[in-house]
């Protein structure tokens, strides 16, 4: 725990030689102790968090007993498979390309995510893009306030306010994709008798940045701990490509372009880690926001912010409850 007199922007730094061998100790010990597997599935999406996943599994058990599973669709950045081939083939483990697409229109997706969208702006068809936003924390505004932005396929640019019916439409389609996802590595983990890898940064894990039973499932995830600006370092360690080092966040769901700040955090992942870290080591906001850049009524309507996303997305770190306990089968 982070002392007031001890914060700055360099309270984030780890050393990470240590930190890598500490955390793959840690899986090949669960691997054999608690699952009882022999490897692991990892997805990877050419981000950096999938991407330091991948290596410390490698670094774990060797990359003979990992598997990487490339899972793009039809609204996935044309970028993605060919970063992620690339990454896959750099820690020379075995990888599967699966286009979800064909999964995603028999489940109705792209039907129900065009018509919640057309119901808030009527001309949009299969032909536009679009993602949802949220306005900068730093501006002061209501941030449960989302927004749709479309674009059509002459190049128009329309910005509409959400109803929250729509929204949760959008919000409910777009969960298909992690939870199908999320089907497919444990199709994999089983026939190999592998274990599934979740990779969400701590920024993602603490405030719910993640879909049940989608990219929230799991049997390991080695860097929710890390604060996002130390999974960046901890690439840069692993040997993770140079391009997968340099990519700003992104989410990879919607069909426009969209980075994290934008749709969730709503502030950069540097901001953001040193807000997070000051919060939970209880440093007020007038002395925090002049080492993080912003100003002590910023910083703590982030706190606030912080505090109701977690609040509201407790429910998804929920396991299922039962209504009487199980002696016998207890963890």
């Amino acid at each position: 725990m982070g002392t007031t007199a001890q914060f700055s922007k360099h309270v984030l730094d780890i050393d990470c030689e240590r930190e890598a061998e500490r955390i793959a100790v840690r899986m090949r010990g669960m691997l054999s102790e608690k699952f009882k597997r022999r490897g692991f599935v990892v997805a990877i999406s050419g981000g950096v968090d999938s991407s330091v996943t991948l290596a410390l599994s490698v670094r774990a058990v060797g990359k003979e007993r990992v598997f990487a599973l490339q899972m793009p669709e039809l609204h996935s950045c044309g970028e993605t498979l060919g970063i992620s081939e690339r990454l896959a083939d750099h820690f020379g483990v075995v990888r599967e390309h699966t286009d979800i697409t064909p999964i995603l229109e028999a489940a109705g997706f792209y039907e129900k995510y065009d018509a919640a969208v057309r119901s808030v702006i009527p001309g949009y068809d299969g032909g536009w893009k679009s993602k949802i936003v949220l306005p900068n924390i730093l501006e002061g505004r209501n941030l449960a306030l989302f927004s749709i932005v479309a674009q059509s396929p002459c190049g128009e640019i329309i910005k509409k306010r959400l109803p929250f019916k729509a929204y949760l439409e959008i919000l409910a389609a777009t969960n298909f994709k992690q939870r199908i996802r999320k089907m497919l590595e444990y199709y994999h983990a089983d026939r190999l008798h592998y274990a599934t890898t979740g990779t969400p940064n701590r920024l993602e894990y603490d405030q719910g940045f993640f879909v049940k039973l989608g990219d929230g499932a799991g049997d390991i995830k080695p860097i929710a701990h890390l604060y996002k600006s130390q999974v960046y370092k901890l690439a840069e360690h692993l040997g993770v490509p140079v391009e997968i080092c340099g990519r700003p966040p992104t989410t990879d769901t919607y069909s426009l372009a969209q980075g994290q700040d934008e749709f969730f955090f709503s502030l950069s992942h540097e901001k953001m880690d040193l807000c997070l870290y000051a919060l939970n080591s209880h440093i007020p906001a007038d002395l925090a926001g002049p080492v993080i850049g912003l100003s002590a009524e910023q910083v703590q309507r982030v706190y606030q912010d912080i505090g109701q996303k977690r609040s509201t997305t407790r429910y998804l770190h929920l396991k299922p409850q039962l209504v009487e306990p199980v002696p016998e089968i207890a963890f």
